[in-house]
């Protein structure tokens, strides 16, 4: 499938992807059409492709401009995609205003943590919405991961820096937050959706700059079959740069 955005962003929209069907396949029959909600959509790349696979899914942005991208996106879609896509601008921890507990059998929230001062009672609200049974996949920046990036591009302050922080620059003038895997299996237990599975995303393409263009196709290929083969093998994964966290409702 073709993503929006160059490598990084290509590299991680494949490896989730991968990795959510893994988990959906595994729970719920081949076939079944699924109520999904993504927190956080962005552009709406994952919720796009969920619904061409024939699943319901409600998108909810909180950014004008990502909502605006998402419903343009939508726009060249067939009818009957279009159909089954629903955009509601707004923020993830107000999903209680806009929807009933157990409205969904999969919730989604990539890449929202980060920007989350207190991530407890957000993720806390998206664990409500899930049906028994539910999967809530999310993914996080890891923060077991941080000292890779500035010190494999010869950072070295950098990478001092960042064994003990547990937020890393990613913007000129602005920080987001980073997750442990084992704070999150607590969160996770916690709010009763306990851990079910968790991945490695962009073990070796971290470090790659945001505007490189994707290979030839073939190489491509092999790039992504090494990326998904580290994020689910040990000790590669712990040193990913991002965590996707599978927890199913209790």
């Amino acid at each position: 499938m073709e993503w929006p955005g160059g490598l990084r962003d290509t590299v991680r929209q494949e490896i989730v992807a991968r990795q959510l069907d893994e988990q959906i396949a595994g729970r719920y029959p081949v076939g079944q059409r699924l109520r999904i909600l993504d927190v956080g959509m962005g552009q709406g790349a994952q919720a796009l492709r969920l619904a061409r696979a024939g699943h319901t899914i409600t998108g909810m942005e909180a950014d004008a401009g990502l909502l605006k991208a998402a419903r343009e996106a939508l726009a060249g879609e067939p009818a009957g995609i279009r159909e089954r896509v629903r955009l509601v601008e707004g923020d993830g921890r107000e999903t209680g205003v806009h929807f009933l507990p157990g409205s969904f059998d999969v919730v989604l929230c990539h890449g929202v943590l980060m920007y989350v001062e207190e991530p407890d009672p957000l993720l806390a609200g998206l664990a409500r919405m899930l049906a028994p049974g539910g999967l809530l996949s999310l993914v996080v920046r890891n923060a077991d991961a941080l000292a890779l990036r500035p010190g494999l591009a010869g950072d070295w302050a950098g990478a001092l820096a960042a064994f003990d922080t547990g937020a890393r620059a990613d913007r000129p003038g602005g920080t987001v937050r980073a997750d442990r895997l084992e704070s999150l299996t607590a969160t996770l237990a916690g709010i009763a959706a306990p851990l079910h599975a968790w991945y490695g995303v962009r073990v070796f393409t971290d470090n790659v700059p945001p505007d490189q263009g994707l290979p030839a196709a073939v190489d491509l290929e092999r790039l992504l079959a090494a990326e998904d083969r580290a994020g689910r093998t040990e000790p590669y994964r712990r040193v990913a740069a991002l965590l996707h966290l599978c927890g199913v409702r209790g």
